[in-house]
């Protein structure tokens, strides 16, 4: 089995550029996993290992390969797993891993879906939270539109704790993921101040996308404007926001109340 005890050995320094640049994940189409559980719900989500890298000290060569069995397996040393790892307390395995195709062709819906949208999040804890919302609530997908980050940023994986792997995911322009809800014949209604109606009053038990902007500038106009309705979330304090997966999670469980969970 192949050894690595030097953090400048030319396949690190790649798997430090996958950790730090979004431009080498997307040439590559790899992207980097660390963490048993992560590992695991990636490999659950249909997600293909390249290779898996392991700190015998702290994860053995039996259990990184029980992981995935016919993964090419690295040992390295402490000094090239404390290079590559994101987490203080971790479990001392990373994986390379390929990324998917974020198409909204690729999405498999239910014959009822619900699905959240998702306009120009930047801060990947918010798309983190996000993803584990979707999870919780067993969504069919979330749709991030006009994407500011790149899904397989480290912190946006960490931060959605596998969740990013549990959730079909696609990505496009608002236009398109417009078109694509009005050919599904998709109801959407949209989070926003302008010409709403409380959220609580309007029925999410026919398939439905449930959208939401970003806190500082809410929603573009394209996704007002078409709306089958533009709803809003009753405030009662000094603010006019709340965090946007806050927000998403009140509408998410409204919709779920009201489809008998």
């Amino acid at each position: 089995m192949k050894q690595i005890t030097s953090a400048q050995n030319p396949f690190i320094k790649s798997l430090v550029q996958l950790q730090e640049k979004a431009k080498s994940r997307k040439q590559s189409g790899t992207f980097l996993i660390e963490g048993k559980r992560e590992i695991s719900l990636a490999i659950k989500g249909g997600y293909e290992m390249e290779t898996i890298l392991f700190l015998p000290e702290i994860c053995s060569e039996t259990e990184a390969r029980k992981l995935s069995s016919n993964t090419e397996l690295i040992e390295i040393n402490k000094d090239v797993y404390q290079k590559l790892a994101y987490r203080d307390t971790t479990e001392g395995v990373l994986a390379v891993a390929k990324t998917k195709s974020q198409q909204l062709s690729d999405l498999k819906l239910s014959e009822n879906p619900l699905i959240l949208v998702a306009e120009a999040p930047e801060k990947p804890g918010n798309i983190g939270a996000l993803l584990r919302t979707a999870d919780a609530a067993h969504l069919d997908a979330v749709i991030i539109a006009n994407p500011k980050s790149d899904l397989y940023n480290p912190n946006v994986v960490r931060s959605s704790v596998g969740c990013l792997f549990t959730n079909q995911i696609a990505t496009g322009t608002t236009s398109e993921i417009i078109a694509f809800l009005k050919e599904k014949k998709i109801n959407f209604y949209c989070a926003t101040l302008q010409n709403s109606t409380s959220y609580h009053t309007q029925d999410y038990t026919l398939p439905t996308a449930l959208v939401v902007g970003t806190e500082a500038t809410g929603l573009t106009e394209e996704w007002r404007t078409q709306a089958m309705q533009n709803i809003i979330i009753p405030m009662q304090g000094e603010i006019d926001s709340m965090n946007v997966s806050v927000a998403a999670a009140i509408l998410i469980f409204e919709a779920k109340r009201q489809r008998g969970f």
